[in-house]
């Protein structure tokens, strides 16, 4: 089966060698793409089998992540596990509220209730928006057994701890992250990617700024 790494490859979603602005507002020199996967439903679907194969042992009653990319991965991974387990496993999503909190809209928190709950997420390098799932998940009565995050991107690791619930990754992938008025790239006056990440809002919400 192929890994992770030869899905990234396989759809260029690996760049490195440039300055791009994370999600957490962070700057750094790696950035996955994961909308470049996306669009290739069989390699999407390929990222879900690795999930689905990682976790085929345990009951999960529903997987759940964080909108938006993360959606497309939950659907593939419940599909797999229902195949695999031949049962319905169902795949629901958060969504993100003006306070940055993760919550189930929808009607999901009732499909979420009283439920063995598998947590998927594409990125993390602070953990922050995962941990956010699997506190609401919590909150609305859900079970959360573990948490698969595709790429962890942290430098000193993601832990239990931090996540709030037990997890695997498919991948590992150290990238360091600056805060701007740290960042080695920014001293060194190197562009920041506006095609990627949040390269382009950063600068416009910098320049209204000043």
């Amino acid at each position: 089966m192929k890994t992770i790494f030869d899905i990234l490859k396989e759809t260029h979603a690996l760049i490195t060698n440039d300055h791009f602005v994370y999600t957490s507002g962070k700057h750094g020199s790696v950035y996955i793409n994961k909308d470049a996967i996306y669009p290739h439903t069989q390699k999407a679907s390929e990222v879900g089998l690795l999930f689905a194969e990682k976790t085929k042992d345990l009951q999960v009653d529903v997987v759940a992540a964080p909108a938006l990319g993360s959606i497309i991965l939950s659907q593939w991974t419940a599909y797999h596990l229902s195949k695999l387990k031949n049962k319905e496993v169902l795949g629901v999503y958060t969504e993100k509220t003006t306070d940055k909190n993760q919550i189930f809209t929808r009607g999901y928190d009732k499909l979420v209730a009283g439920k063995n709950i598998l947590v998927i997420e594409d990125l993390t390098t602070t953990g922050g928006s995962v941990a956010k799932v699997v506190n609401t998940v919590k909150s609305v009565g859900g079970n959360v057994l573990s948490v698969g995050v595709m790429i962890d991107r942290s430098i000193n690791g993601m832990t239990e701890e931090m996540i709030g619930a037990p997890f695997f990754t498919l991948g590992v992938l150290p990238a360091e992250a600056f805060d701007e008025k740290e960042c080695p790239l920014c001293q060194k006056n190197i562009p920041i990617n506006t095609n990627v990440g949040h390269g382009k809002k950063y600068l416009e919400e910098k320049k209204a700024s000043s």
